[in-house]
């Protein structure tokens, strides 16, 4: 699979297909004749790990035999509202989306559910409302697994900064709450300064700024998604903290979405691990469960055949929890929780170019 190289906006790498559908918040149809039509929101166009998403949504909306209608919400629960209503009237059989406000959503749900259209939502799961699938990772083990990696570099003591994404997604509720919760319990002796940035690189890197200047002996930064990843690595290098792992001034730097540019810092050695969030997956089984849904299929909790785990979060909501490693330079296992080298061709990250 190749990505082409475009702009839109602040994106960096994107397709040239994705780009046309990210930078339209109208739609755009893919496939033709019988096959069942379904809607795809693109919650957002201004992180590689959505524009990840984008380029891959089509690639299995061809493989699983699906026509496709797709909109961008660009991070307004108002316009995911309106593009719910033009799918609606355009005759879905089944609609994914990826709302990032979780609350927020749940009138629109109500209205589909009505309407007996299939919602599955992706990597965010609506506080409340029915959808047929939530298809997304452990969220609270990304958390912890930076916790567990920070901790066992910095030996269970010192300074940290939490670069948290927007509370108003269960994502980043997830992520905040049991970081904060596995370093009170395992780590004690380390300080955490969290600062809210509702997912903004420019807010996390003012942050990460006033921090370190406040606190230069701070020796880690655990960054909840790849949008600060560009901010963290210009702050720590005007800083003159942009060092080798073994250098003594080194800080530690973890985050979370496993892009190709977080794999390569990882490698260089300007950052030190992350997660791996499969947006490979998260674009095969959002449309493999609309197809099961509109096909009449049902499933219940427990191991699937594609290394995941279907939870029951509440009456009428299941979650497929996929896999998603900590990725690591040399794989090692860090406070009992294992890691993949950052080199590992099986990583989405790898297979993009």
């Amino acid at each position: 699979m190749r990505l082409r190289t475009a702009l839109c906006s602040t994106v960096s790498t994107l397709s040239a297909l994705a780009l046309l559908s990210a930078c339209s918040s109208g739609s755009s149809t893919s496939a033709s004749g019988d096959a069942p039509l379904v809607g795809v929101d693109y919650p957002r166009s201004d992180t590689d790990f959505w524009n990840s998403y984008i380029k891959y949504t089509p690639e299995y909306g061809k493989k699983l035999g699906l026509s496709l209608k797709t909109t961008n919400s660009q991070n307004d629960v108002a316009k995911l509202t309106a593009n719910a209503q033009t799918f609606i009237s355009q005759g879905v059989k089944g609609i994914a989306m990826a709302p990032q406000d979780t609350a927020a959503i749940a009138p629109t749900l109500a209205q589909l559910e009505a309407k007996k259209i299939p919602v599955v939502t992706v990597d965010t799961r609506p506080d409340s409302g029915k959808v047929f699938m939530v298809v997304r990772a452990d969220n609270r083990a990304y958390g912890e697994k930076a916790c567990q990696y920070l901790g066992t570099k910095l030996g269970g003591k010192g300074k940290v900064v939490m670069l948290e994404g927007g509370l108003d997604s269960i994502n980043g509720r997830d992520r905040t709450e049991a970081f904060d919760a596995c370093m009170k319990k395992n780590y004690p002796g380390i300080k955490v300064f969290g600062e809210a940035t509702n997912w903004d690189g420019a807010v996390a890197a003012q942050k990460l700024q006033t921090d370190l200047t406040a606190n230069p002996d701070i020796k880690g930064v655990y960054m909840e998604a790849s949008f600060a990843l560009s901010g963290t690595l210009q702050v720590l290098k005007q800083k003159g903290l942009l060092v080798d792992p073994k250098d003594k001034k080194h800080v530690f730097v973890v985050s979370n979405d496993g892009i190709p540019e977080e794999l390569k810092s990882i490698a260089a050695g300007k950052i030190d691990a992350t997660v791996s969030q499969p947006a490979d997956l998260y674009a095969k089984y959002a449309l493999y469960y609309l197809k099961a849904a509109i096909d009449g299929k049902t499933f219940k909790p427990g191991k699937t055949d594609h290394d995941s785990t279907i939870i029951q979060v509440r009456d009428g909501v299941l979650e497929d929890q996929l896999s998603a490693p900590l990725v690591t330079a040399d794989g090692g296992t860090y406070g009992g929780v294992p890691s993949v080298k950052s080199d590992d061709k099986a990583l989405w990250g790898n297979n993009l170019g």
